[in-house]
């Protein structure tokens, strides 16, 4: 024997394992293994949830930047609407057209970003979910009683949510 050869030592053998623990160590991995498919499944599904929160909350976002921003842009639509009754007035035809082609641009734009003028007439009924009214007055016919006399402002729904009340007065 050299120096640099150590002594083999008498391998062990394994101990023998009964088939009950064969099969209580099979059914231990099996649970083991259901488990951690539970948690797999349970994690998978929570992140599904967790893309479908943010993407509400994005496509929330967006849509209140965009209420904000018409929400300004609004009285302009209004001042153009009493703009145009002016120029109507003043019986300026070529200026009337001009006006109204630059309006109906800028209102079917914001149309196409979900804005919807809520229209109320006089003598409807008044609805609190679309109007607000700002004043009452004496009903010039019973008919007009609790109903719209006029419109002083007009209200608007983004995607239909009211981002603006139409005020109106009603009879009483």
């Amino acid at each position: 024997m050299n120096k640099e050869e150590k002594p083999k030592e008498p391998v062990q053998e394994a101990p023998k394992v009964s088939k009950s623990a064969k099969k209580s160590v099979e059914k231990e991995l099996k649970e083991n293994l259901q488990q951690e498919k539970d948690k797999f499944l349970r994690l998978f599904a929570e992140f599904e949830n967790y893309k479908k929160r943010t993407n509400k909350e994005r496509i929330e976002l967006y849509g209140t930047a965009n209420q904000e921003l018409m929400t300004a842009l609004i009285p302009i639509l209004d001042d153009f609407d009493r703009g145009l009754k002016e120029i109507e007035k003043s019986g300026d035809k070529h200026s009337f057209e001009g006006v109204q082609l630059i309006y109906n641009k800028y209102k079917n734009t914001l149309q196409q970003k979900g804005l919807k003028r809520i229209e109320i007439n006089s003598g409807d009924n008044f609805d609190v979910d679309f109007q607000e009214a700002i004043t009452q007055i004496p009903a010039p016919t019973d008919e007009l009683k609790g109903k719209v006399i006029d419109v002083i402002e007009q209200g608007y729904k983004l995607n239909e949510k009211v981002i603006r009340y139409a005020k109106v007065v009603i009879g009483q």
